[in-house]
This record gives C-alpha cells, sequence and structure tokens, in this order.
C-alpha cells in the first residue's frame, strides 16, 4: 500500500517538470501549466503542498495567483519557484495573509528543494493551524470541555494521524491507534472516514471508510 504526499505543481517548462518529476518521485504530483488549472484543479483536491513557478503558460504569473490559491486552500504551503523576481518582489511574496511559505530560485538546487519540501509538509500548513488554534486557547484559558477545544484536539490528532500513516505499507490497527491517542476506536475510524473523505489520504488506507458500521477487520 502506498500512501504518498501528494504535491500540486505548477510548471509550464516540459524540462523543469521532468527535473522536478525526478526529484519528487517520493511523492504524488498532480501537473498543472497555468495558474488558471491550478484554481481549477483545488475544486477537485487539496494537496499536502503547491510548487508554483513564477512564469507559466498564457502569459501568467505565479505571484499573481497567490492570493486566489491562498483563498481557495489557505492551509496548503506554496513554494515559490523564479529565476526572475528580484529581492524585493520576493520578500514582498512572502508577506501578508496571501504570503508563500518559501521562495526558491531559479536554476533550483535539488537539494535545497528536497529539504524545503519536507519541511513545508511537516512543520507548515495544517501544523500551523494546530499551533495556532491551541495558541489561542492557551491565551484564552479555554476549558478542555468546550467545543472549539474538541475541535482543535481532533485536528491536531488527525494531522499526526496523517504524518503517521503518510507511507505507511501495512494497513493502520485502529484499537492500537486508539490506545496510542487514548481515544475511542470508534473516534479512530470517524478521523480516518474524514481524511479519506478530504483526500487527504486514500482508501487503501481503510477500505470500509463508507460503511455506516464500519469496524476493523
Amino acid at each position: 500500500m502506498e500512501n504518498l504526499a501528494s504535491i500540486l505543481l505548477v510548471e509550464d517548462d516540459p524540462k523543469q517538470l521532468k527535473l522536478y518529476a525526478k526529484a519528487l518521485r517520493g511523492y504524488r504530483l498532480t501537473c498543472v501549466t497555468t495558474g488558471t488549472a491550478a484554481l481549477k484543479a483545488l475544486l477537485e483536491t487539496r494537496p499536502d503542498l503547491i510548487i508554483l513557478d513564477n512564469i507559466l503558460d498564457a502569459g501568467e504569473r505565479g505571484v499573481d495567483f497567490l492570493p486566489r490559491l491562498k483563498s481557495a486552500a489557505a492551509h496548503v504551503p506554496i513554494i515559490l519557484i523564479s529565476g526572475t523576481l528580484k529581492i524585493r518582489e520576493q520578500l514582498a511574496a512572502l508577506q501578508g495573509p496571501h504570503a508563500a511559505h518559501f521562495t526558491l530560485e531559479k536554476p533550483v538546487d535539488l537539494d535545497e528543494l528536497d529539504r524545503t519540501v519536507e519541511i513545508a509538509l511537516t512543520e507548515c500548513g495544517i501544523g500551523e493551524t494546530v499551533a495556532v488554534l491551541q495558541s489561542l486557547e492557551r491565551a484564552e484559558k479555554a476549558d478542555s470541555s468546550e467545543p472549539d477545544r474538541r475541535f482543535t484536539e481532533r485536528l491536531a490528532r488527525q494531522y499526526e494521524l496523517i504524518k503517521r500513516l503518510r507511507g505507511a505499507v501495512e494497513r493502520p490497527i485502529i484499537s492500537g491507534l486508539a490506545r496510542d491517542f487514548s481515544v475511542a476506536r470508534k473516534t479512530i475510524i470517524r478521523d480516518l472516514q474524514d481524511l479519506i473523505k478530504r483526500g487527504q489520504l486514500p482508501e487503501e488506507i481503510y477500505p470500509e471508510w463508507n460503511q455506516e458500521d464500519a469496524g476493523e477487520e
């Protein structure tokens, strides 16, 4: 069973696409050539990461699409790649509510790309969202029984499940996960169902996910 992180790659240069495909062969790639196509792709799937080139097909520029991409999928980290942006423009792309997480210059150092992708997947996006919510709860001294607190706990648990099950070669043991997270089996099952519905885990992880009374084999 193969469960790899998914990357939306927005690049129009065939040579660069070939290079990235080789460098990122450990991930599931969806490739499009314009920002417009990237927005359409986000209607059908939620990638774990977006790699966005600045100069695209049809005269489009990646930086112009940052606000719309972040509005469509605010929790998905973005790596902006360009050989034309000046330092001031790169800094601008990294600032504000619709900013990219990282910028890389062309020609891209593949080792740096690999490190950046790993950081983006493990520490940015949903991980950041969980950290912000937990920080707000501490600041507000939220009671553990409040619904908002329970939502944060569920999101944090599901994020940890994604990281744990990504790349798994065997189906997870529901009872074991329930013990690890100190929750009921039905809670883990519900988490897996949510993650599969959202496309964050493949159905092969838990084939019974769409059965009303799904249970562990």
